[in-house]
C-alpha cells in the first residue's frame, strides 16, 4: 500500500459520512449515492443528502466465525438498519449481544473498522450504537432507584 492511500480514502466523502442522494421528483432517498434515480430513471432531479444517522434495526445476526481480518472482534452483531429517511443500510452494532433487539433505535457513530498490521493504516467508518431517546435515561434511572 502506498502512503497516498489515506488521502485517497479521505477524498471519498461517503466513507466518513452517511451521504446519499435525494430525488426531488419522486421524493425517494438513496444510500449509497446514485447518479440516476432508479424510480424516475433521471439524474437531473438528484441532490446530495446528509442522513441524520438515526434508524431502526429491522433484522440482525451475530457473527461467530469471521474472516481473518475480523476474527478478533467475534462475536459481533451485524444489522440491517432502516434509516429514518427510508434507505436500508447494513452496519455493525457496537453494543453487547444481549442488548440488540429488532425494533431497537440506533444512531450512527464513527469508529475504527480495522487496521493493516501493527503499524499499518487505520480504517475508519460508520457503525451503529443504541440511541437513547430524550427522557428514556431518566426513566431507567427512576426504575433502578425504586428497585
Amino acid at each position: 500500500m502506498t502512503t497516498q492511500a489515506p488521502r485517497f480514502w479521505r477524498s471519498i466523502p461517503q466513507r466518513y459520512n452517511l451521504l446519499g442522494t435525494h430525488c426531488n421528483r419522486c421524493n425517494e432517498y438513496f444510500f449509497p449515492p446514485r447518479n440516476l434515480c432508479p424510480n424516475c430513471r433521471r439524474g437531473a432531479h438528484l441532490e446530495s443528502h446528509a442522513f441524520k444517522g438515526t434508524g431502526t434495526i429491522i433484522t440482525y445476526t451475530t457473527i461467530h466465525n469471521a474472516t481473518d481480518d475480523f476474527e478478533r472482534l467475534t462475536p459481533y452483531n451485524l444489522a440491517i438498519i432502516q434509516l429514518d429517511e427510508g434507505p436500508k443500510i447494513t452496519g455493525q452494532i457496537v453494543s453487547s449481544q444481549e442488548e440488540v433487539k429488532i425494533g431497537m433505535r440506533v444512531r450512527a457513530v464513527f469508529r475504527i473498522l480495522g487496521k493493516e498490521g501493527d503499524r499499518g493504516i487505520i480504517y475508519y467508518g460508520t457503525k451503529f450504537a443504541p440511541l437513547i431517546e430524550p427522557g428514556c435515561q431518566e426513566r431507567e434511572e427512576k426504575k433502578s432507584d425504586s428497585a
